[in-house]
């Protein structure tokens, strides 16, 4: 299990978003920070396939995941930090069309969709219209399409926006939990909710990578004592407004 970016460039006009970043994850929990401005939305858009570099590629266990086509979205769980949902729907009806866009079979649909409603704790609230949903229940029903069918490789943008401190802990703990088969990447601008779970850290700063590595070895590479530290000693007074103004 492997995932691969190789020299990808994306641009905006003259604004470089990534200027040719490279990296190979395996199995385990990717946190991946840095302020505004810094490339995180482009680079997990285009690892998901919904954004196209202008040259680079993009590999899973060795092929472009270009070429594995509608393969690769039955490897791939996605959770955008946008809640764009069918407010009309209930939770259930919108967990049962995202499987069958994943492909998952009927008689496999009602199981798998307990399992991810009671992963979220949505259980009771699944015959609610989404429309009737609070801000933290509309992300942890995005987790929740995310996980269906299991998948390899899941990126999670903002994963915990929204929810009440007691949630954030649940998620984080499961996030870590099912991490086991899983490559995960998470984008987050809460410093504390990934350094607890993460088995690395990449840092990115305008549009490259400016480090990584585990918690224990960037606290020690930066004389801190915790990964808020290192992110205000990398990023400084653009790190603190990125955590106030999250995008």
């Amino acid at each position: 299990m492997k995932l691969e970016l190789e020299n990808i460039v994306k641009k905006y006009g003259d604004k470089v978003a990534l200027g040719g970043v490279s990296l190979t994850l395996g199995q385990g929990v990717y946190g991946l920070l840095g302020p505004n401005g810094a490339g995180k939305s482009t680079m997990m858009n285009v690892i998901t396939g919904n954004l196209r570099p202008d040259s680079g590629t993009v590999k899973y266990d060795g092929e472009n995941i270009r070429e594995l086509g509608w393969k690769y979205r039955g490897i791939l769980g996605y959770a955008p930090q946008q809640q764009g949902l069918y407010d009309s729907f209930s939770g259930r009806r919108f967990l049962a069309y995202m499987a069958t866009l994943k492909d998952i079979p009927r008689s496999r649909q009602k199981s798998e969709i307990d399992r991810v409603l009671k992963y979220v704790n949505l259980t009771e609230a699944a015959k609610k219209p989404i429309g009737a949903y609070s801000g933290g229940m509309k992300q942890r029903i995005l987790i929740a399409q995310a996980i269906l069918g299991e998948p390899k490789l899941v990126v999670l943008d903002e994963p915990t926006a929204g929810l009440d401190p007691k949630e954030r802990v649940r998620v984080r703990e499961k996030i870590k939990e099912i991490s086991a088969d899983k490559i995960i990447l998470v984008s987050t601008h809460v410093v504390s909710d990934i350094q607890s779970i993460a088995d690395e850290i990449i840092l990115l700063k305008s549009g490259e990578i400016a480090d990584r590595g585990t918690v224990s070895e960037l606290c020690r590479k930066y004389s801190s004592e915790d990964m808020e530290r290192v992110y205000m000693k990398l990023f400084g007074e653009d790190g603190e407004n990125d955590k106030a103004n999250p995008v």
